[in-house]
């Protein structure tokens, strides 16, 4: 779900909410828009740095003003560090890390009373309620939480000190911290990533454990005991938070439904009528309970829900509607049971507080989010999907990938690969092939079906409810729990590198009361969704790439699909050339470039003839060249489809070069692309790489669609780069030359762009 402001794209930030608040007035010189879009911090000397430093600490810790850190978090993170402090005389438990805070109250009971954005000082919470809630063998219980707040708009700290606990609710008893435990077993695939990556994240890790209601009490216990976890993380204004039910009572106890998060938020504007497109909180929340979607926000609408607050009684609108409450819990369920001894997990939310209206900032911020928790999804190989899968057509597909410097084999759709299969040779034969294929540094694996397919007998489908893809197999079905062991015994036994798993669990319902890993409707959400995860982490541990066409990025997965309609691949070449960069333009405003796959028909796909394909290669080697300038110049690996990735030694040459082009330049490749212009397929369109951290801290690639040469002045905006005064500027691949920013740390360059062509410029500190 979509929380974070709709309007003013691109209009730069609000002088209310900018990230440099302190520094206009401090700084020496005025702060700038540039005709980009991109606000840039007035320049400061250094004994100015330090000052605001020092007054940013005694800011912090004189408690609710702040001021702007002396440094842009997205250029350099490495300032903003986590800290959990309990402050006993104000009896509360801050978590802070120079860009967040938040604060609980621990008495008389635990309630979170301060969520601010410490960089802009914007305070998000208007109001205290619980911690988080849940329903327990059919009763409702609230988990933490403080009343009698007297009006709903804000909070008032002299307020604080007067509210109440409730005797109905779960209450604090006490608390822990430590750092930052991974969520599950990552095998890293180093040579798929520009660079390494923690896991676990650095960070801090709080876990707050609540009783049973005190009137409830009874020996032994007949309820069980609660803990809220939360994570605050080094370097970005990012918190986590979780629920875990521990069952220390006597008997089995079922949990119906929860609510792992519970936010009054303070609306962003004020309407008396209702609006269709209303401003939204400066904050993204994301959870891993997604599914059925290649995009964030659809993904999140299964978990995350902006509602109105019907104890808001003093709010603006007229029928008290504004959206205000924020809610993290399932649709329906979980109502599982939980043993005696064990636990149950909810799902993680992920909040993000996001420091400005600009697209560009904030589509960076979710972006080092999930670098952040789930950086897997670095992992970038270049991947070939091979149109056969015989021994022959494989082992051909493992020559020519190894010789050009591809690195992932994925028998596709159609190829006749069949990981399902349980016959011992066959999986012998895959076993040899894969590793004929690690002896050339390449992953083999193959594609498999699951959702819009049926099972072998249609009482293993999911039952009662309309299916996404129109059929279901039901993963609390007998079918479904055999289906997925084959597939990872098979991975496992073959030696396998890759799933491409289509049509991964959608979100389906099933009212079945005879499939035997779920009762009923209730729960065959949550049990189908805690099987496909469980299964994605496990192929991580083993280091197992996932290529999935659904949002399953914090369970494992590795890659959904861009942003694209396949049967814009039937479409003439030239127009997929033009299609092919719209894709990728919209497609990295939240996704990293690494979080998307693209396609290119080498073969007839979908139709459109021979006027939509490549082959034969060598023949329209110009718009082959083309389509890997494109996707290798955005730092986007595309499903190549095909028997063959090369038909002569002049278009050999011509992959090996492209491939060895983002090979050489793939930290600054993979890392951020800002958006300079979309494609119109009328002038000129084009993006910038940046990478703060290394050496080269910038690319850009320009691209021209008209059959005549232009030249044409255009401005880079650096600043998320790393680049302030003095860079080398080298177009092309020619010898480097200064160049001096202006004051909005952006250059401004006189480029020529060959007629369907592209012109390269990379930037190194001067």
């Amino acid at each position: 779900m979509r929380l974070y402001p709709a309007r003013n794209a691109g209009k730069g930030f609000r002088n209310e909410s900018s990230l440099w608040p302190f520094v206009i007035q401090a700084g020496r010189g005025k702060s700038t828009l540039g005709r980009d879009g991109v606000f840039s911090p007035p320049p400061m000397a250094g004994i100015e740095m330090k000052l605001l430093a020092v007054a940013t600490c005694m800011l912090l810790s004189a408690g609710g003003v702040y001021a702007a850190p002396p440094v842009d978090w997205l250029v350099n993170p490495e300032p903003f560090k986590a800290v959990v402090k309990e402050d006993k005389g104000r009896k509360e438990l801050v978590l802070n890390n120079g860009l967040v805070c938040r604060t609980l109250r621990l008495s008389p009971n635990a309630a979170t009373v301060v969520l601010d954005n410490t960089t802009t000082g914007e305070s998000l919470l208007r109001a205290v309620g619980p911690e988080a809630r849940l329903t327990i063998n059919g009763t409702a219980y609230a988990v933490g939480g403080l009343s009698g707040q007297p009006v709903k708009n804000y909070l008032k700290a002299e307020w604080i000190e007067a509210l109440k606990d409730s005797p109905d609710a779960y209450h604090f008893a006490s608390w822990k911290e430590g750092p930052i435990e991974a969520r599950f077993p990552w095998k890293k695939r180093t040579e798929w990533m520009s660079r390494d990556l923690p896991w676990p994240p650095p960070g801090r890790h709080v876990v707050l454990t609540f009783t049973p209601p005190a009137k409830l009490a009874t020996m032994p216990p007949s309820l069980p005991t609660v803990e809220i976890h939360y994570e605050i993380y080094d370097g970005l204004p990012l918190l986590s938070k979780w629920l875990v039910v521990r069952n220390d009572t006597v008997k089995p106890v079922r949990v119906n439904a929860f609510v792992s998060e519970e936010l009054r938020l303070a609306e962003v504007e004020s309407n008396v009528e209702a609006v269709p497109d209303r401003e939204r909180p400066n904050l993204w929340v994301e959870t891993g309970y997604a599914f059925g979607a290649m995009d964030a926000p659809h993904a999140m609408n299964k978990s995350v829900q902006l509602v109105s607050d019907p104890e808001y009684q003093t709010q603006v609108h007229y029928d008290r509607k504004t959206p205000c409450l924020l809610l993290c819990q399932p649709p329906l369920g979980p109502d599982v049971d939980v043993a005696v001894g064990k636990t149950l997990e909810s799902f993680r939310a992920f909040e993000l507080l996001l420091d400005s209206t600009d697209r560009e900032r904030r589509g960076l911020a979710q972006r080092r989010m999930y670098r952040t928790i789930a950086p897997w999804t670095t992992e970038n190989p270049l991947m070939f999907h091979v149109r056969r899968a015989d021994e022959k057509s494989i082992r051909f597909a493992i020559q020519q990938a190894s010789e050009v410097g591809f690195e992932l084999l994925i028998m596709t759709f159609g190829s006749g690969f069949n990981m399902e299969s349980t016959d011992p040779a066959y999986r012998r034969t895959f076993q040899k092939l894969a590793a004929e294929a690690k002896e050339k540094k390449l992953a083999l694996g193959g594609y498999s079906l699951l959702a819009s397919r049926g099972a072998k007998d249609p009482k293993d489908n999911t039952q009662g409810m309309k299916a996404m893809y129109g059929v279901m197999p039901c993963l609390g079905s007998a079918w479904g729990k055999t289906h997925l062991e084959n597939l990872g015994s098979f991975i496992s036994e073959a030696g396998l590198g890759v799933l491409e798993n289509d049509g991964s669990y959608p979100g389906d319902l099933c009212t079945s009361t005879e499939h035997p890993f779920h009762r009923g409707l209730a729960d065959s959400q949550w049990v189908q969704w805690r099987a496909i995860t469980d299964f994605y982490k496990k192929c991580r541990t083993e280091g197992v790439y996932l290529n999935i066409p659904d949002w399953y990025f914090l369970a494992g997965g590795n890659k959904c699909g861009m942003g694209y309609r396949e049967s814009n691949w039937s479409l003439p070449r030239a127009e997929q050339v033009l299609i092919e960069r719209q894709n990728i333009f919209d497609g990295t405003w939240t996704k990293t470039g690494s979080m998307g796959w693209m396609f290119v028909p080498l073969t007839v796909y979908q139709g459109g003839g021979a006027a939509a394909t490549i082959e034969p290669l060598h023949e329209h080697l110009d718009h082959y060249e083309s389509r890997l300038a494109n996707l290798l110049g955005a730092g986007v690996q595309a499903c190549y489809r095909g028997p063959r990735l090369y038909d002569t030694d002049e278009t050999k040459a011509v992959v090996k070069k492209w491939v060895s082009f983002y090979k050489t330049h793939r930290e600054v490749l993979d890392g951020d692309l800002i958006h300079l212009r979309r494609a119109n397929g009328r002038d000129w369109d084009g993006w910038l790489h940046v990478n703060p951290a290394g050496r080269e801290k910038g690319m850009a690639f320009f691209y021209n669609p008209l059959a005549e040469s232009i030249e044409r002045e255009i401005r880079i905006p650096l600043h998320y780069a790393g680049l302030t005064d003095q860079v080398k500027c080298s177009i092309d691949g020619a010898a480097p030359t200064p160049i001096a920013l202006d004051r909005s740390e952006t250059a401004t360059l006189k480029v020529k762009i060959p007629a369907r062509g592209r012109t390269w410029v990379l930037f190194t500190e001067g």
